[in-house]
């Protein structure tokens, strides 16, 4: 180690650190390095995004296709779409072994070579086989990211931006389905394939120069670069020797190991069941089969736009409504935009679902057939602007999705895990987020049709409401809390919570 470094340690590090010097603050809320490092892991978001929504614009070119071996019917379709879900919850899985084992950084460039493996065997598909193998490593790769990114970024950030860092990761993934949508207008569905190749191949080359997690150095013993690698993420000209030594404080509390008699105890136990509650009840609302199937429904809905460019929209209005939900989180209160959340799904899917069983399909197709004509020969009748319905409905359940159930499932996740318990506990929301999503995009175009577009979004519009209840009976409210108020609530119940809170 460098004199340099070292020296400042030995001499602040006797000073009390319940606090940190506005030294600290300033200098590293300004050090770009910091922020540097985190676009190129978000890369990876970007990325997940990217390829979680890519069959959106492919089904419906595939369906007509030329060639039969490329050629998608309703079977095929339903495991393009789903099978990427299958892929993210193996990956998820093995990231608990890699993050403890390769690292953070590591773990995320780890991804990158079965993501760009996958993306290539898309582009060059010359069968069914090769597109299925593509989703299921791009669908690995979704998974190790998506596990390890947040864990990279809380670990790196300063306490003074780690709120606003945190959110990065939901909204680049929403930018990457945006994106997807955009090209798709533009693009061929190999050409897609092959632009998904830009941001792994940007993430893994940026990432060759980021150091390591600080956190995770000091668990593997390695001080002296743990001390590095923090002094390059705030600077040399900051006091970052007391944020180390608070990292070095808490790297030892957390190496004890949850029994599995402890599991019985409610402090453990609860929180983890509405974790897991939560993403179970997140998937079981529809977003992933809408998000995956976007331009299939909007094409049996025949609104006056195409479907392509719905799509879009909707994607935009996703990535307006991450923003919106960043902001506010910390000010209105978790429980409130779950609330609001759930209203807004409940009453997109009620209105899609009774939409599609009441105007029938021969209508919305010579609408359609109608209004997507030639500016050239305008319709001779007035356009029927009630073909507006579902994507208006759609644009508001996303909008409801990104606003609460989107991203507080994971923020709640990470506040109210027991900490021994983090580890398996979030690995376990994995699994169960992306093996539900997996039985839903699987079942949805058999139960369309079996039983008709409708059928599935009156299902979500109850769930919504489940969820609306589960707010109510089963999730803590956390703004303002802190983690010992939040501790009460489990292992003393709700009375004890609020009169820890009035305190």
């Amino acid at each position: 180690m460098e004199p340099s470094i070292r020296e400042p340690l030995v001499r602040r590090s006797s000073s009390s650190y319940h606090t940190f010097p506005e030294s600290i603050r300033k200098g590293s809320l300004n050090n770009k390095r910091l922020y540097v490092a985190v676009f190129a892991a978000v890369l990876g978001n970007f990325s997940f995004g990217f390829a979680l929504v890519y069959p959106s614009p492919v089904i419906p070119a595939l369906e007509a296709h030329p060639d039969p071996a490329l050629r998608l019917d309703r079977y095929r379709a339903s495991w393009f779409g789903s099978v990427f879900m299958l892929g993210a919850a193996a990956g998820g899985l093995s990231a608990m072994l890699l993050n403890d084992h390769l690292g953070r950084k590591l773990s995320i460039m780890f991804s990158a070579v079965p993501s760009a493996v996958g993306y290539a065997l898309m582009a060059s598909a010359q069968g069914i086989g090769m597109l299925l193998l593509g989703r299921v490593l791009t669908g690995y790769a979704g998974g190790v990211t998506a596990a390890s990114i947040p864990v990279y970024i809380s670990e790196i950030s300063h306490p003074g931006v780690r709120g606003m860092l945190g959110t990065c990761p939901q909204i680049m993934a929403v930018l990457g389905s945006l994106i997807l949508y955009a090209l798709g207008l533009l693009l061929d569905w190999r050409w897609l394939a092959v632009a998904g190749e830009v941001p792994v191949l940007t993430m893994i080359l940026l990432l060759c120069f980021m150091p390591n997690s600080p956190r995770f150095l000091l668990s593997q013993g390695k001080e002296d670069e743990a001390l590095r690698s923090l002094c390059w993420l705030r600077g040399k000209d900051t006091d970052y020797a007391q944020e180390y030594e608070q990292i070095k404080d808490s790297v030892r509390k957390q190496s004890q190991r949850i029994s599995c008699a402890e599991i019985k105890d409610p402090f453990i136990y609860k929180p983890i069941l509405i974790a897991v509650g939560m993403r179970f009840l997140q998937q079981l609302s529809g977003v992933t089969c809408v998000l995956v199937y976007l331009q299939p429904i909007f094409k049996k809905t025949a609104v006056i736009l195409k479907p392509e460019y719905d799509a879009a929209l909707v994607g935009l209005v996703r990535l307006f409504s991450v923003a919106i939900a960043a902001v506010s989180m910390d000010k209105a209160g978790r429980k409130v935009l779950l609330f609001v959340s759930a209203g807004v799904m409940l009453a997109s899917n009620l209105t899609m679902g009774l939409y599609i069983h009441f105007v029938p399909a021969s209508q919305n197709s010579t609408i359609a057939n109608r209004t997507l004509g030639s500016l050239a020969n305008p319709p001779a009748e007035p356009i029927n602007y009630i073909t507006l319905i579902p994507l208006l409905a759609a644009m508001f359940f996303i909008m409801g999705y990104a606003m609460g159930w989107g991203p507080i499932t994971w923020l709640l996740m990470s506040e109210i895990l027991p900490l021994k318990a983090r580890g398996v506990a979030s690995g376990l929301c994995v699994v169960v987020s992306w093996l539900t999503a997996f039985a839903l995009t699987q079942l949805f175009l058999g139960v369309v049709e079996s039983f008709g577009l409708e059928v599935p979004f009156l299902f979500f519009a109850v769930i919504c409401a489940g969820n609306i209840l589960f707010t109510g009976c089963c999730v803590p409210e956390t703004k303002r809390r802190s983690l010992e108020q939040i501790e009460a609530f489990f292992r003393t119940g709700r009375k004890s919570f609020l009169r820890s809170f009035r305190r």
